[in-house]
């Protein structure tokens, strides 16, 4: 039997990526047109690093940065997704490891300044280590959420 990849080596995993393409076919439907670019897992994670104390971003931003790098229309708001994801999980396989400088991956929230709950500890987690560095965060329905994180928002 294989053995499971690390979080870190699934970050490290490029897989002939990042790829730049035309929207056609089902994407035009709900993407419109242009092209669009699959980003390198290491990619979104240099993103999500570039945060600092203090300060928010969504994955949005993050998109629309990788879009901008790639001369594309849009990024894939699906693999995006997925690689923040990693690059949280390999930040706290990091910490775990002993390493002091990880990828702030709490700093990294959904569209709406909505807390990522698949983010390492969930969202009481990410809640203590947001309001650590002076964020509010309040409870919207089942949803948690930065207090006026327009306000704090890095753009890339």
């Amino acid at each position: 039997m294989a053995r499971r990849k690390t979080w870190r080596e699934k970050l490290a995993d490029d897989k002939d990526l990042p790829k730049v393409a035309r929207i056609e076919g089902a994407l035009s439907r709900r993407w419109g047109s242009g092209t669009f670019v699959i980003p390198a897992p290491r990619e979104v994670d240099a993103a999500m690093r570039k945060v600092p104390k203090g300060r928010v971003v969504t994955t949005h931003e993050i998109r629309t940065h990788l879009a901008r790098k790639h001369r594309a229309t849009i990024a894939c708001p699906l693999t995006t997704g997925i690689f923040a994801w990693i690059a949280a999980h390999a930040a706290d396989e990091a910490a775990a490891a002993g390493a002091k400088r990880i990828t702030p991956y709490w700093r990294t929230l959904k569209t709406g300044g909505e807390l990522n709950p698949k983010f390492p500890g969930g969202v009481a987690a990410l809640k203590a280590r947001l309001e650590a560095e002076g964020h509010r965060v309040v409870q919207k329905g089942k949803r948690h959420v930065v207090v006026d994180f327009q306000r704090v928002l890095f753009q890339l």
